[in-house]
């Protein structure tokens, strides 16, 4: 007798479904991360035991988790609000970059030695440069549904590469011994720091950008008609929504946002542009927006979370001297089995016999 399987959509799902999956998809990731540590026979308990204690083990290692996790939040926000609206944004890594570039340049050719004037000059180049870079992709697909896919994963490269250009030739420091980067930041164009860390004030850019649109999603008309473009865009053009304008400016948001981001690292990390800053948070964000299904607060905690693995896998570097791919693996795994618990809390699998087809 021959046994089939049918996937029905789920018409609802139990809150008990809902608090579980995650953490059984996390648990069931950490199972296949040992299985992947045994392969390069490595101890998964004494991975994961340093991993844990590089990362929480003392206030140095929860600081550089936070560090890490801020342009996670920026970057995780601005593409929870284009995925609201299904609205695929692949690009924040280089509207990263853009907004990095945007603010190297306001910081070069618009310099005011006001640390107040100079943030929020800043703050406004990186937001209109990242912004503008993501609504191209924005208008391509409210105009001519143009893959938006293809057009912000392509604009990525475009947006790394004109950074390249600039660090490496016309804003390359000449005092930098031939490292590619750019002359320091004044302290006037620097986020403050916390005394004793590297914990810059885009923390509370970062904060405030999730409660703002935690509220926006929630409380707002404008949170309710995103949402309704994203669950049926046709429905959402018969009920009175200019389509082409709200993607356009979805994107334009979602992209100075991620554009934000790209000058908090500047400004109040590096301290200056230089090759590859960014260290792929662009791309580690789509990971953040689904780990939190698409929920703003739940952003900066998985953000938290995913700045510790990033600390942890340090350990995995120096101590256990694996490479830092071996960190990105263990994320990949953990972005394949929580899509794989959400393709079980919306849909279910029933068995069937050949007779009762």
């Amino acid at each position: 007798m021959s046994i089939y399987f049918r996937i029905n959509k789920r018409t609802s799902s139990s809150w008990l479904l809902s608090i579980f999956l995650p953490f059984i998809s996390v648990l069931l990731a950490l199972i296949g991360g040992s299985i992947f540590l045994s392969f390069l026979k490595v101890s998964p308990v004494q991975a994961y035991r340093g991993m844990f204690q590089t990362a929480f083990g003392d206030w140095y290692g929860i600081s550089e988790t936070i560090v890490k996790a801020i342009p996670l939040i920026l970057s995780g926000i601005a593409v929870t609000l284009a995925f609201k609206a299904t609205v695929w944004n692949i690009g924040a890594a280089g509207q990263i970059f853009l907004g990095a570039l945007a603010t190297t340049a306001a910081v070069r050719y618009f310099y005011v030695d006001n640390r107040g004037i100079m943030l929020v000059i800043m703050f406004l180049f990186a937001g209109i440069a990242g912004g503008g870079w993501a609504a191209i992709a924005g208008y391509l697909k409210a105009r001519w549904n143009v893959n938006e896919t293809i057009t912000t994963l392509m604009l990525n490269y475009i947006a790394i590469h004109l950074a390249d250009y600039f660090i490496y030739g016309p804003w390359k420091d000449p005092d930098s011994l031939g490292f590619p980067m750019t002359a320091p930041f004044p302290e006037a164009a620097r986020l403050p720091q916390f005394a004793g860390t590297r914990i810059h004030y885009g923390l509370f850019i970062a904060i405030i950008f999730a409660i703002l649109f935690w509220f926006i999603f929630r409380y707002t008309r404008w949170g309710y008609e995103i949402r309704v473009i994203g669950e049926n865009p046709k429905a959402a053009q018969y009920a009175g929504i200019y389509y082409l304008r709200y993607i356009v400016l979805i994107m334009f948001i979602s992209g100075a946002i991620a554009g934000i981001a790209g000058m908090g690292e500047v400004s109040g990390l590096q301290g200056r542009l230089q090759h590859g800053f960014t260290a792929e948070f662009g791309f580690t964000a789509i990971i953040v927006a689904w780990l939190a299904r698409l929920n703003p607060i739940s952003v900066m905690l998985v953000s938290f979370l995913i700045g510790a693995l990033q600390v942890g896998g340090e350990s995995l570097q120096i101590v256990m001297r694996l490479p830092i791919a071996s960190t990105l693996v263990l994320q990949g795994l953990i972005l394949f089995f929580v899509l794989g618990g959400e393709f079980f809390r919306n849909y279910r699998i029933r068995f069937i016999r050949g007779d009762e087809r």
